[in-house]
């Protein structure tokens, strides 16, 4: 064979090719006009599958046979129509002397077939292929819309990006195809599944769904659209419990309904789940619901459908609303589809144009050729929120040609190129039932959607009551009905919600979704139902019991003034107080008396006015504490209570020297005795103590932080300083028990020393129980503790020292004279001689009237002079 036969033989074969090729063409109307749109729309549900059973099967392509017959497809394609119509009615074009023209082609939901329609849309017609002039080529498409599914968008948008042919999808939702770098020319009238699944997602939030599962398609569609979701869901805290896919092609029965049966096992075994969202396709969801009744399962659940079947509510067949449950619904929104009613109620199945539209033949011919039912059908099958889709991408594509032909002859088939109406597509701003409408930066129109409830009869597709509408930019619902008390009973949950006081603790391995309910424990509260933990309190300040709600302030705690104990103690102060006064004037009245002078005279006084300051320093223990009042406390009573027992010693040294017999220990004792410097050295040590104790270690308020309370109280700044104080004051009143001790079986009447050692007694005992106690004592009451042993000394001073002389002085006044006091010492020396001489055989060595003039000389006996 030479060269030039076998170009020719190549040459046919391409012509017989490109003639078969041409067979396939789906184009089922078509409009003539200057500028020709493209349109895609299912106008069947499936092909029939080729079954290819080994590489000797394979054969030549066939023309597909398409099959399942939707009207709502065809409703789409009429909205088309109706909309090209209008836009060369209107002004706009009119005015330009321009029109456009339609070719639309039945993807029969088909990707291949699709393909096959868009390989048409973008060949160059020859001569010879131009059935009506042959001089004349085919006119190009302009513009493209479609399609109704994502994935068919997906395959088509890559062959139209090769001519950057504008395509506009009225449906086609898939997240994917707002990426501009890889779908530049593709643009839609609704927003993307983004804004849809993130609807859903806050729709499951806000009535507490969150054990929910959910059914896709196998395709790009469903995937993205389930990668889409299961985001949102991780961010509201909802989980899947389960998936199913189903595939995307309705071809092959037998596998689809191996699929449906899958999915009513799973739906069947996870009785929890009450709540399912579906991005799949209606007819799919029909023949699901149908399994659905026969299992009786299905009466208690909440659909969520996606834009691809919320309106098809034809899918129930026979079957009642009720059967399935409750059907919410996501719409695109819709605008007025007054036009598109009134222009299939005025169809006229005879006109030349009407007879040019294949489709709407086909359609006539399964009514049975009655117009009436046909256009009956034809309105009961419009998806508004789509019809609207459809005449806003028309319209955007009718004001973008006005634009680029008002500077420009377009009677020309070649004056407008798709890539300069892409172009402006992209910037324009068009009006469309009174609103204004612009492609966002990702060649989107995003209304935000309609959120249906399906109620009324399945064969009233208008019956459904929008309920909320959902806008994407504040990323809310606004509900438009608030009786929802049916829908917000359904419980999709996998564990029931932790009330307030508890937290959910999840299991390793289990979803988030599935836990038990624990008590917080103490200091722990949550205020919510669910709470992921238990927020702790302040500790510093707040505190809880377990199993509780919310924190409570901590009390401060301190000995108070109502306390009971404080107010008996207070009393008790108040009353020595009121004593101390009364012998202070009685003392003060019969200061020349011999009972006074016996008592110690000045000294008497210096006691009682150091008592008075032991009980004022009392009342510093009562209250809520400060700097100020810790250290005035201890230092007022460490001053007082040492110049008692001072003085008390003093009383001690002089009550055994005036009564002590052995004359060197007199003499000695005689050195000694220098009243005020003995009551001088005693204070000047203890006001170095408290001296330096105030200096470097200064008591001061302090805290005590406690479950429940803060716990006010003083801390002495250093304990071995306070122990130190009363250490020197338990040592001088040592001393004065032991110099008391030994004189204690001096005269009855007058009998100082015994007095004297039951006070010691009665505050070494008081203070020394007070150690063990006030180490081991804790709380508001450690305060009260050393009211008690202070309050015990004081008493136990008065009662030894000053009550038994008030009552000499007020009742046996005959006891208060020198005569009686001299006659007691006269008995007592003569018995102590008697004594000394009893026990030794000899004379004592001193003279009686020694002893007698030696006594005198003490002011035991008041002088002549001084009465």
């Amino acid at each position: 064979m030479d060269l030039m036969s076998f170009i020719l033989l190549w040459a046919g074969l391409m012509k017989v090719a490109e003639a078969s090729i041409a067979q396939f063409s789906q184009l089922g109307a078509s409009a003539p006009g200057n500028i020709i749109i493209g349109g895609l729309f299912p106008i069947h549900e499936a092909v029939v599958p080729v079954n290819y059973t080994g590489n000797n099967s394979i054969s030549a392509p066939e023309h597909p046979d398409c099959i399942r017959f939707y009207t709502k497809g065809l409703n789409q394609a009429l909205a088309m129509i109706n909309a090209v119509e209008m836009a060369n009615k209107s002004p706009m074009l009119s005015s330009l002397n321009i029109t456009l023209g339609y070719r639309i082609y039945d993807t029969c939901s088909d990707v291949t077939t699709a393909l096959r329609a868009v390989h048409d849309i973008m060949r160059p017609f020859s001569d010879c292929e131009s059935p009506e002039d042959s001089s004349q080529p085919v006119q190009p498409i302009m513009a493209v819309i479609g399609t109704t599914s994502s994935e068919i968008s997906i395959a088509v948008a890559r062959d139209l990006n090769l001519q950057m042919i504008p395509q506009i999808s009225y449906a086609s939702t898939a997240t994917i195809l707002s990426d501009k770098s890889r779908f530049p020319a593709f643009m839609r009238t609704v927003p993307s599944d983004e804004y849809q699944t993130c609807a859903m997602a806050k729709l499951l939030k806000s009535n507490k769904w969150s054990w929910v599962g959910i059914i896709i398609t196998d395709g790009d569609y469903g995937r993205s659209a389930l990668e889409g979701f299961i985001q949102h869901t991780e961010t509201e805290g909802i989980c899947i419990a389960f998936k199913a896919i189903l595939p995307d092609s309705l071809a092959d029965q037998q596998k689809l309904n191996t699929d449906i049966e899958n999915t009513l096992n799973i739906i069947e075994n996870n009785p929890k789940v009450r709540v399912v969202i579906s991005f799949a396709k209606s007819s799919q969801m029909q023949l699901l619901f149908k399994g659905l009744q026969s299992r009786n399962i299905s009466n208690n659940m909440v659909w969520v459908a996606s834009d691809n079947w919320s309106t098809a509510k034809h899918i129930l067949n026979d079957g009642s609303i009720t059967d399935i449950g409750k059907v919410l619904g996501f719409t695109f929104k819709s605008g007025n589809f007054t036009s598109f009613h009134q222009y299939l109620k005025n169809l006229q199945f005879e006109s030349e144009d009407e007879m040019n539209n294949s489709f709407l033949k086909e359609f006539l011919k399964l009514n049975a050729g009655n117009a009436s039912n046909t256009v009956l059908e034809l309105m009961k099958s419009t998806n508004l929120d789509k019809i609207f889709s459809i005449e806003m991408a028309v319209t955007a594509v009718a004001n973008a040609v006005a634009k680029l032909c008002a500077e420009r002859q377009c009677q020309d088939s070649t004056a407008l190129q798709p890539w300069e109406l892409l172009r402006q597509l992209r910037s324009i701003t068009f009006e469309n039932g009174g609103e204004m409408y612009k492609f966002d930066a990702n060649g989107d129109i995003n209304l935000g959607y309609d959120l249906f409830l399906w109620e009324g009869d399945q064969s009233d597709e208008h019956a459904d009551d929008i309920i909320a509408e959902y806008d994407p930019t504040k990323g809310g619902f606004h509900y438009i009905h608030n009786d929802l008390s049916e829908i917000k009973k359904v419980v999709s949950r996998c564990s029931n919600s932790c009330q307030p006081g508890q937290y959910k603790k999840t299991a390793e391995g289990q979803h988030t979704c599935c836990y038990e309910c624990l008590t917080c424990v103490e200091n722990h509260y949550s205020n919510i139902t669910d709470a992921d933990e238990c927020s702790p309190c302040d500790s510093e300040s707040m505190w809880s019991l377990a199993n509780s709600t919310e924190c409570h302030p901590k009390v401060f705690e301190y000995f108070d003034w109502n306390s009971g104990f404080a107010i008996v103690l207070l009393i008790l102060a108040a009353l020595g107080v009121l004593l101390l006064f009364f012998m202070s004037a009685l003392f003060f009245w019969q200061r020349h008396s011999p009972v006074v002078k016996a008592a110690g005279g000045p000294l008497c006084h210096l006691i009682l006015v150091s008592l008075l300051g032991s009980f004022i320093s009392v009342v510093f223990f009562v209250g809520e504490p400060s700097d100020l009042t810790c250290r005035a406390r201890q230092v007022i009573f460490g001053f007082s209570f040492t110049l008692c027992v001072s003085c008390i010693l003093v009383k001690s040294l002089k009550i055994l020297l005036a009564f002590e017999m052995n004359f060197e220990l007199k003499e000695l004792l005689c050195m000694l005795y220098k009243p005020y410097m003995i009551v001088s050295v005693g204070m000047g040590v203890q006001i170095i103590i408290c001296t330096v104790w105030l200096t470097l270690y200064k008591p001061f308020k302090d805290k005590e932080v406690q479950t429940e309370s803060i716990l006010l109280e003083c801390n002495e700044g250093f304990y071995v300083m306070f122990w130190l104080m009363l250490g020197y004051i338990a040592l001088l009143a040592l001393f004065c028990f032991t110099f008391a001790y030994i004189g204690r079986k001096l005269p009855q009447k007058y009998n100082e020393a015994k007095f004297i050692t039951f006070s010691m007694v009665i505050c070494l005992m008081a203070w020394i129980i007070f150690i063990p106690i006030h180490v081991t004592t804790s709380g508001k009451y450690v305060p009260a503790v050393e009211m008690v042993v202070i309050l015990i000394s004081n008493y136990g001073i008065l009662s030894c020292h000053f009550l038994p002389k008030s009552y000499i002085i007020l009742f046996k006044k005959e006891h208060n004279t020198k005569d009686a006091f001299m006659k007691n010492v006269y008995e007592y020396a003569r018995k102590s001689a008697e004594n000394i001489k009893g026990l030794t055989g000899t004379e004592p060595q001193f003279k009686q009237e020694n002893s007698v003039y030696t006594i005198s000389n003490l002011s035991f006996v008041p002088e002549e002079k001084h009465e």
